[in-house]
């Protein structure tokens, strides 16, 4: 497998990427062909099992290669981290802030963002959208990090950080899906806004690596950059999600666990 996308240009490679990572999205959002209801502990836990993976992710993936790529270009490790980790999570807050978009679960009350007249399935798509973003992001940058020839970032590492982004995305697409048909949305049109929740990452994929690719120097602050970003998106909405059913918690718990052992598996043996 590495040897196959090595043929191709970092943006083409950062472009696969996160096609492969949308594929997932997509496939999960089918299960609402097969069933009109999924458990909801076994919903709960993917959230969690999702959180887990973008935990491990933020640190084997993001930061370390981070703080190591500073060091690398002569820049104050800790410093850097710091600046690029806060600048994600404050890019993150202002997104939340005012794009308009629902959480799963909550009434239309409850929905943030400036204020809208937009349908509650829409709303709920944008919710999933908003975390999509970093994902994507976070593969961008890891491919065209690899091009920058810095010992500390490897074609395996983005391969691992895709194929762990790729697996949490699966129950992403469900969340989308399977709610929308149990509020009484047709199976094609709950699977079609399930899979565009995931279409934004190979747009910031591709953005990502395009950024990176020709400025060696911010190479560092974009990694703790995207690490900063999804750290913001667990805290803020996958963990409180995963653990609205207070019955769920120690389930969901073990999932989260789980979660950041695949992808630590994924980077260590890949990176």
């Amino acid at each position: 497998m590495i040897e196959t996308i090595q043929q191709f240009n970092p943006v083409m490679q950062a472009f696969l990427a996160t096609l492969f990572t949308w594929a997932l999205t997509a496939a999960g959002a089918a299960i609402v062909f097969f069933t009109r209801t999924v458990n909801q502990k076994f919903m709960d836990s993917t959230l969690g099992f999702a959180a887990g993976v973008m935990i491990a992710a933020s640190f084997w993936s993001l930061l370390a290669p981070g703080l190591d790529m500073a060091e690398e270009l002569g820049q104050l490790p800790w410093l850097t981290a710091v600046i690029g980790f806060m600048g994600g999570g404050l890019f993150m807050r202002l997104t939340d802030r005012f794009l308009p978009h629902l959480h799963i679960g909550l009434e239309m009350k409850d929905s943030e963002g400036v204020q809208t007249s937009w349908q509650r399935s829409t709303l709920l798509v944008l919710a999933i959208t908003l975390h999509n973003i970093p994902e994507g992001l976070a593969v961008g940058v890891a491919f065209g990090a690899v091009a920058a020839n810095l010992p500390s970032a490897t074609i395996g590492g983005a391969l691992a950080l895709a194929i762990g982004i790729g697996i949490q995305n699966f129950p992403e697409g469900a969340a989308v899906s399977m709610p929308l048909r149990r509020e009484g949305v047709g199976r094609g049109k709950a699977f079609l806004m399930g899979q565009a929740s995931g279409i934004v990452e190979p747009i910031a994929g591709v953005l990502g690596a395009l950024f990176v690719l020709n400025m060696r120097g911010v190479l560092p602050y974009a990694l703790c950059f995207a690490a900063g970003a999804m750290i913001f998106v667990v805290v803020e909405e996958l963990i409180p999600e995963s653990q609205r059913n207070h019955a769920n918690i120690d389930t969901v718990t073990i999932a989260t666990m789980l979660g950041f052992s695949v992808m630590m598996i994924l980077d260590v043996a890949l990176g």
